[in-house]
């Protein structure tokens, strides 16, 4: 991805964040001389992998298949002691797809914290981690609903839907109604070993410097000093 695209989508998600009312961390703001700055009492935020994510899943095509994302609290798989939850906030185009997987592990919450309307396709993991047709059971707001494979649900402001280990989903926002900012409430999450893509894809993007960086993806964080 060219910088100049990730630098776009991140002030996109700051915009609709302030539309909405979502207060963002004050790391949120903080730019490369920032990072480069800060010591090892923000290991934890390194080590967590906390800021911001930006990715076209390999595909070169952001506004087809994408997603941005501020990781916002999060634990750490090794080690017990570290908070056992995380919370993101992502934002998602009209018909920009984020592409079928499952977790191994975590379970979580998808919410739509306003914008327009995001539609979310589920199935079942087979035994070969292919689709099954089996039947979906879901919570969506503590309700418990069964649905046949390949259902695409739609969720209005404020409605989420609970997704648990090795239930297949994608997700876009909906044609017509404008970009969705989505909530991410979940078990710890550990992008390096729990993520498990249909079709075979890489998680960060090559990135193309064709301007400066204003913010650092969380996989660019320096050391500390």
């Amino acid at each position: 991805m060219k910088r100049s695209r990730i630098n776009a989508a991140i002030e996109a998600l700051r915009e609709m964040a302030r539309q909405v009312g979502f207060a963002l961390p004050p790391f949120a703001e903080w730019t490369p001389a920032d990072w480069a700055e800060r010591g090892h009492e923000y290991d934890e935020m390194r080590e967590a992998g906390l800021g911001w994510d930006v990715t076209d899943f390999g595909k070169g095509d952001f506004d087809r298949f994408g997603l941005t994302l501020i990781t916002i609290r999060n634990g750490r798989c090794d080690d017990p002691a570290s908070k056992p939850y995380c919370e993101k906030l992502m934002l998602a185009l009209e018909n920009q797809l984020t592409p079928m997987h499952f977790h191994w592990k975590k379970t979580e919450d998808i919410i739509n914290r306003g914008g327009g309307r995001l539609v979310c396709e589920v199935h079942n993991a087979s035994e070969g981690d292919g689709l099954a047709d089996t039947p979906v059971v879901l919570s969506l707001d503590g309700r418990r609903v069964e649905v046949a494979a390949g259902t695409r649900l739609t969720l209005g402001a404020g409605e989420s839907i609970t997704l648990t280990p090795r239930v297949y989903h994608a997700f876009w926002a909906e044609p017509g109604g404008g970009p969705v900012l989505l909530g991410e409430v979940s078990a710890v999450n550990d992008d390096a070993h729990d993520n498990r893509f249909l079709e075979e894809l890489p998680r960060f993007p090559g990135i193309e410097e064709d301007e400066p960086a204003r913010w650092l993806l969380c996989h660019e964080v320096p050391p500390a000093p």
